[in-house]
């Protein structure tokens, strides 16, 4: 099983669970720095949890979302010559 599927460390398959990937870690970040003096422990959990979500710092999620970009323009660009080729054998 490939698991990265030629889309770099740190991008996803999907934009859209990229970005959500993205809003989870936001919503810990938040979660964790209003409530680090009544849940310490819970936390440090919490923004654990973020920087597995964003696997790693927010550089790296950064880095990711170009990775994800690019991906999604060489597929568009791809199906465009697969189109275009195949219109072109069918005018032949």
């Amino acid at each position: 099983m490939k698991y990265f599927r030629g889309i770099g460390m740190f991008g996803s398959a999907f934009l859209g669970a990229h970005l959500m990937r993205g809003a989870a870690a936001a919503a810990l970040l938040a979660w964790a720095i209003v409530h680090q003096t009544a849940h310490p422990w819970l936390s440090l959990g919490a923004g654990v949890a973020a920087l597995v979500a964003l696997r790693g710092c927010p550089m790296c999620w950064t880095v990711g979302l170009v990775e994800t970009l690019s991906q999604g323009r060489r597929d568009s660009t791809d199906a465009l010559s697969i189109n275009s080729a195949a219109s072109e054998s069918i005018r032949r």
